[in-house]
């Protein structure tokens, strides 16, 4: 039986195990050593560290287990997003005095793009007034969606997408402390489907593990319900050849197959595009439609009725 997550599991508990953010690592061991640190926006895609270094930042920060707990809280911004939160929790946090040799705490807000404006203006008077008791480190995907006050306050930290090798690298360590026979195949199929997402790629090769200790690309494939990328090929190029009603058995077929919702195969075929070896304005051709029924599917329209209508309009493309 598998005792946790291996999300969590495997968690870095130091900077010094987080990869792929070499620089942003540099910065916060720096503050580390200072024993002093500003207040910090972490922004950048899912997946790619930012609330693993702000844990490792605060273990590496505060030593003690009883210091740690005492010092450090986590908020999920998404849940406690409105100007209570910031008022109650937030505030009762921060006025505290800390405890051990390092003169503040540490409050994390994870999602803090997703807190509302008033709360933010909120959390804007909380971070000034309390600023040398509690250092506030604010974890979002898109920081342009925190109020520019809060961003002036803040030194911001973007992280970039990790690299396949980084993520192929956490993979087999946790597949040798596992027992999983992770195979070459297996690990590109799950370097496919997680598109950069360190998090995602982890969860992936556990739910697969939970069926066959062989993590293969077929298996893969089968437990997150993608198609083979050489089947959305194959439905692109049918398409590009004229064969409309092929394409169109092609895409029923998968749907069928796969269950997929439509928005899922756009992702796919966009992705496929270019990764096929066709001429620029094609590709370009090819990019400009996905787009416009991807819109028209995110305005609410018919899902068959769409896709068929990318597969026409495909088919007119070499026309």
């Amino acid at each position: 039986m598998i005792d946790a997550p291996f999300v969590e599991k495997y968690r870095p508990r130091s900077l010094k195990d987080v990869v792929g953010q070499d620089e942003i690592i540099t910065r916060l061991k720096g503050f580390v050593t200072d024993r002093s640190m500003p207040h910090l926006i972490l922004a950048g895609p899912a997946g790619t560290g930012k609330t693993t270094s702000a844990i490792a930042l605060a273990r590496d920060m505060f030593k003690d287990t009883n210091t740690f707990s005492h010092n450090y809280k986590e908020l999920n911004a998404s849940d406690a997003r409105g100007i209570g939160v910031v008022r109650t929790m937030v505030k009762d946090f921060a006025r505290t005095q800390p405890t051990g040799d390092v003169p503040f705490k540490i409050l994390v807000l994870d999602e803090a793009d997703n807190m509302t404006a008033a709360a933010q203006h909120a959390l804007r008077r909380t971070m000034e007034n309390f600023t040398k008791s509690c250092r506030f480190i604010l974890i979002c995907n898109y920081s342009n969606r925190i109020i520019a006050p809060i961003q002036s306050r803040c030194a911001v930290l973007r992280f970039t997408p990790l690299s396949d090798e980084d993520i192929a690298k956490r993979l087999r360590l946790i597949s040798e402390k596992e027992g999983i026979n992770l195979t070459k195949k297996g690990g590109d199929a799950i370097l496919y489907v997680s598109g950069g997402d360190c998090r995602k790629a982890v969860n992936v090769l556990q739910a697969v593990s939970t069926i066959s200790k062989d993590v293969t690309e077929e298996s893969v494939y089968q437990v997150t319900g993608r198609v083979y990328p050489e089947q959305i090929r194959e439905m692109i190029r049918m398409a590009l050849d004229g064969e409309l009603n092929k394409s169109q058995e092609k895409l029923e077929s998968l749907l069928m197959e796969f269950g997929l919702a439509g928005s899922e195969i756009i992702k796919q075929i966009h992705a496929e595009i270019f990764n096929m070896d066709v001429p620029e304005p094609v590709r370009i051709g090819l990019i400009r439609i996905v787009g416009e029924i991807d819109f028209r599917l995110n305005q609410g329209a018919s899902e068959m009725i769409q896709l068929n209508a990318l597969l026409a309009k495909i088919v007119l493309l070499n026309e």
